[in-house]
C-alpha cells in the first residue's frame, strides 16, 4: 500500500486552486495536466512501484528536476492521479431510485479499478479528494435522498458501497500481479498444493467437504455482481426499517427514538432522547439486534 509522505496543503492547492488563465505564446511544452497524465501512464502501464518523479521525466522527455516546478514529489502526484481518474466516472442520472444509483455508481468504480488497478495500492485514508472524487460522492449521497436514512447513515452506505468494490478490486488486481510476476496463473498455483489438499480430509473438515462437493469452490458466474447485490439487499433492509421507524434528524436536534423535539443542552454533548423511556427503548433495540 502506498503511503508517500507529502504535504497535503500543497495537494489542496493543485487540486482545487485556480488554473492559470492561458496566455499567448507558443504553447508550453511542459504542463501539470501533461506530468499527471504521464503519471498514469506509466502506473497503468509499468505498475505503480515503477512509478517515480525521474520515470515520468524519462516519459516526458525532461529532466527530473523540471517535473518539480509542477508538482513537488510523489505523495501530491498521487493524490493528482487519483482525482484525474476519477474524471472518467460517469454519474448516474439525478432521477434514479437509490438501487439503481448505487449499482450504477458501484459499476463506475469497478470499471474504472480494471483499468486502472494501481489505484487499489493507494492509501484512500488520508488522500487529498479533488473536485472529481468529490462530485463522485456528492451523486452518491444525492440518490439516497429521500430514503429516510439519517446523516450518519448515508454516509455509512455511500463509504460501504465503496469499500466493497475497492475490497473486491484489490482482490483481482493482487492475483493479477502475482500471475504476472511468477507467470503461474492462480488455477495452477492452488492446483499444485497437492500436499495442501492431503489434509484437507473429510473426516477432519465433514462441512467444508459437503460444500466442495456441493461445488462451493466453483465459484459465482459474476462474484463481484453476486456480492453487490447482496450488499445492496442489506442497504435495502435497512431503508426499509426506516418506513416503519421514525429517524432522527441529526441537524434538528430530534430524538433519535420517536424523532420528537430536544431541550437542547447548554453545555457538553447535545442530548439524543426526549425522555428517559426513550433512551431505554434505544438500549433495548440494540441489546436485541446483538
Amino acid at each position: 500500500m502506498a503511503t508517500e509522505a507529502g504535504d497535503p496543503e500543497r495537494s489542496v492547492e493543485l487540486l482545487w486552486g485556480e488554473k492559470p488563465p492561458p496566455v499567448r505564446g507558443p504553447k508550453p511544452a511542459l504542463t501539470l495536466d501533461g506530468v499527471v497524465a504521464a503519471a498514469v501512464e506509466v502506473a497503468d502501464e509499468e505498475g505503480l512501484a515503477a512509478l517515480s518523479m525521474r520515470r515520468v521525466a524519462e516519459k516526458l522527455g525532461f529532466t527530473t528536476m523540471s517535473l518539480y516546478r509542477y508538482v513537488p514529489g510523489k505523495a501530491e502526484l498521487l493524490d493528482l492521479m487519483q482525482d484525474a481518474a476519477a474524471a472518467e466516472i460517469v454519474l448516474p442520472a439525478a432521477d434514479v431510485d437509490w438501487r439503481t444509483g448505487l449499482t450504477f455508481s458501484a459499476r463506475q468504480d469497478w470499471e474504472l479499478y480494471q483499468r486502472h488497478p494501481w489505484m487499489v495500492q493507494v492509501t484512500s485514508t488520508r488522500s487529498v479528494p479533488g473536485p472529481h472524487y468529490m462530485a463522485e460522492l456528492e451523486a452518491r449521497l444525492r440518490v439516497l435522498e429521500g430514503t429516510g436514512l439519517s446523516g450518519r447513515e448515508t454516509m455509512a452506505v455511500a463509504n460501504l458501497v465503496s469499500q466493497y468494490v475497492e475490497g473486491a478490486a484489490r482482490r483481482v488486481a493482487e492475483a493479477q500481479a502475482a500471475e504476472r510476476t511468477t507467470g503461474v496463473s492462480m488455477e495452477q498455483w492452488w492446483g499444485s498444493r497437492v500436499s495442501l489438499w492431503g489434509h484437507l480430509t473429510e473426516d477432519r473438515y465433514p462441512t467444508l467437504a459437503r460444500v466442495w462437493m456441493a461445488g462451493g469452490y466453483d465459484g459465482m458466474a459474476d462474484d463481484f455482481e453476486f456480492g453487490l447485490r447482496r450488499v445492496l439487499d442489506g442497504i435495502e433492509v435497512l431503508i426499509a426499517g426506516r418506513d416503519e421507524t421514525p429517524v432522527r434528524d441529526e441537524t434538528s436536534g430530534g430524538c433519535v427514538t420517536c424523532g420528537k423535539p430536544v431541550e437542547k443542552s447548554a453545555t457538553g454533548r447535545p442530548k439524543e432522547y426526549c425522555s428517559r423511556a426513550c433512551q431505554q427503548r434505544a438500549y433495548r433495540a440494540r441489546q436485541a439486534g446483538r
